[in-house]
C-alpha cells in the first residue's frame, strides 16, 4: 500500500508543478522523443532524437548517463517525475546567471535581443521561431532592445518576477 501512496503523492506533486497545458506540452516532448512510439524512452531512442537534431556521434556514456538518471523503465509518468525534480531543484541563481555571464564578457548584466536571439537559433539545441516568441513574451526586452539576464536568472529558480 505504500507504492501507492508514494504514487499518489508523487501525481499531485507533479500538479503543483506542471498546470495541465504544461502537461500537455510534456506530452508531446515525451511523443517526439519516444522516437518508436513504444512508451518508453530507450537508449535508441535518444541517439534518433539527437540525430534529428543534427547532433551525431552523441558518445554512448553520456547516454547511458542519461537512461541511468531513472530508476526503471522511461515511461511518460517517470519522464514528467524526471522534469518536476529538475525544475524543482534546478541549477542555483548564480549558476545560471553564470552561464549568461559567459555571453557577457564586459559584464553589463544584459545582452542585445538580437544576440541572444542567434545564439539560441543557431546552437546544438535550437530554439524554433515560437519559442523564441514566446521567450520574449515572458522576458520582453527593454526599449533599447536588452535582455536583463540576472532577471531572467531570478524567474528561472524562484518561478515568478523578481519584486521591484
Amino acid at each position: 500500500m505504500a507504492p501507492k501512496r508514494r504514487s499518489a503523492a508523487a501525481a499531485s506533486n507533479l500538479t503543483t508543478i506542471f498546470d495541465q497545458s504544461k502537461i500537455q506540452e510534456m506530452k508531446e516532448a515525451f511523443t517526439v522523443i519516444d522516437q518508436n512510439r513504444d512508451g518508453v524512452i530507450t537508449k535508441e531512442d535518444l541517439m534518433d532524437t539527437y540525430a534529428a537534431m543534427g547532433c551525431l556521434n552523441v558518445p554512448k556514456e553520456e547516454l547511458d548517463a542519461m537512461i541511468k538518471e531513472a530508476k526503471g523503465p522511461i515511461n511518460f509518468t517517470t519522464f514528467l517525475t524526471m522534469f518536476g525534480e529538475r525544475l524543482k531543484g534546478s541549477d542555483p541563481e548564480d549558476t545560471i546567471t553564470a552561464a549568461f555571464r559567459v555571453l557577457d564578457p564586459e559584464g553589463k548584466g544584459t545582452l542585445k535581443k538580437e544576440y541572444l536571439e542567434e545564439m539560441l537559433m543557431t546552437q546544438c539545441n535550437r530554439f524554433t521561431e515560437e519559442e523564441i516568441k514566446n521567450m520574449w513574451s515572458a522576458f520582453p526586452p527593454d526599449l533599447a532592445g536588452n535582455i536583463d539576464y540576472k532577471s531572467i536568472s531570478y524567474t528561472i529558480t524562484h518561478g515568478e518576477d523578481k519584486e521591484e
